[in-house]
């Protein structure tokens, strides 16, 4: 019987004789004590008893237990080298591809073979081992839509087992340079990745070896401006894969890449080039970089000074200068507006009052200085008649203030011109 229950049972016991209560309390103290050593003693064996409790926590080797560290490298060397023997080859995905169009199942739709499920289960039974996981009724139906005959596309699955295959590789290959082991990478890690990836992508065979280091610093610097918003110095792994930046940085073993691809690439070597000459032209003096004079020719050299005021008071700088890491991530974030990432760094900038938040002081504080950096007046504090006829913008300045379409038309200035250029382009062709 539960301990518990005969403590209820003998207190609940009438007692002719009447007792204090602190009596009464104390044989209640007296029977639970009585009953617990009783209940407690049964368990002899309670250090087995932990013995069954999983392991769920194991330390990392200290800095200086060399051994210790050595050995669990070696540990996960050895892990990573049979999950990669587990992965289909070359031989064994063209194997997979003969038995599928093997068992086709007519008629064809176009040109596309296609496989009902009774076939898709025979060429599983037939492809070995290491296919097994991909013939399921689970990869069936995800890739099963509006075939009437109750088919799948055979290039559509084969495609899929591709893609899997490819992203085990590659979580393999970074994990090779995940140093602690925790499914995270490092700055430096990701470095040595690209760095050590360099030789295998053709498009970049032209670079100088002399430019990988600034090439490797432009290609990393995307990849933790985008996945490490809390810039914590670390990547998750799954993060790299599921992102679409190792996609276009793997695009470059393409040979016959188009020069469009090139160009809206950011890893590929023009882009990077171009990145990198921009910053130089910026280095007027050449000391490698760049003060808030020389960032204010960026672009069309329109930003106004309190927005740069803005720029060197939030991001990392050196001395009051900014640094060719510093810059590529203000580059990324005015490349890429339509992104949260480029939207959390600009919104850092025009949150001038730390309040997680724009009000009217805000917007009225960049807005104003925008009239007044046009206008130039003599009184920096306000703007005469004269000095609106001096400045050659009066013109500008007076329909952006009363006109809703004037402002837009300002604001996008630079998409018009564009725009003009490439229909003038256009009519030149003609």
């Amino acid at each position: 019987m539960d301990w518990k229950e005969i403590l209820r049972r003998r207190l609940a016991t009438p007692n002719t004789e009447k007792k204090s209560e602190q009596e009464l309390k104390d044989e209640e103290m007296d029977l639970f004590t009585k009953y617990y050593s009783e209940w407690k003693g049964d368990r002899k064996n309670t250090k087995e008893f932990y013995k069954t409790i999983p392991r769920f926590y194991y330390r990392l080797p200290a800095e200086d237990e060399v051994l210790l560290q050595k050995l669990r490298e070696e540990s996960r060397a050895v892990f990573l080298q049979r999950k990669s023997r587990e992965l289909l080859d070359n031989e064994e995905l063209q194997n997979l591809w003969f038995l599928l169009d093997k068992h086709q199942t007519p008629p064809m739709i176009g040109e596309e073979a296609m496989i009902n499920y009774e076939n898709f289960l025979k060429v599983g039974e037939k492809a070995g081992p290491k296919c097994k996981q991909f013939f399921t009724a689970k990869v069936f139906a995800k890739l099963l839509h509006t075939d009437s005959y109750g088919r799948i596309s055979i290039m559509q699955f084969f495609n899929y087992v591709m893609r899997k295959v490819w992203l085990h590789q590659t979580r393999i290959g970074l994990s090779l340079y995940d140093v602690a082991g925790q499914g995270y990478l490092r700055e430096s890690d990701l470095e040595n990745y690209i760095l050590e990836l360099i030789p295998t992508l053709p498009q970049l065979d032209g670079l100088e070896k002399s430019f990988y280091s600034f090439y490797v610093c432009t290609a990393v610097r995307k990849f933790f401006f985008f996945l490490d918003p809390l810039r914590t110095g670390k990547i998750k792994i799954q993060d790299i894969l599921a992102c679409s930046f190792l996609d276009d940085l793997l695009e470059l073993r393409d040979e016959e890449l188009s020069k469009e691809s090139q160009e809206t690439n950011w890893f590929s070597a023009p882009s990077a080039l171009r990145v990198y000459g921009q910053y130089l032209n910026l280095d007027k003096d050449h000391n490698g970089m760049l003060s808030k004079e020389e960032l204010s020719r960026y672009g069309t050299a329109t930003m106004t000074n309190v927005f740069l005021d803005r720029v060197f008071q939030e991001c990392l700088t050196y001395d009051g200068e900014m640094d060719y890491k510093t810059y590529l991530d203000f580059v990324l974030a005015l490349e890429n507006r339509k992104e949260p990432a480029a939207l959390q760094y600009i919104f850092k900038l025009l949150d001038i009052e730390n309040k997680g938040y724009l009000n009217v002081f805000s917007l009225n504080y960049f807005f104003r200085d925008e009239i007044f950096d046009m206008v130039k007046p003599k009184d920096p504090l306000k703007i005469s008649l004269q000095d609106l006829i001096n400045s050659n913008q009066g013109d500008t300045v007076t329909t952006i203030l009363i006109d809703l379409n004037g402002f837009w038309t300002y604001e996008n200035r630079e998409a018009l011109v564009a725009n003009d250029n490439e229909n003038s382009a256009d009519l030149d062709d003609t």
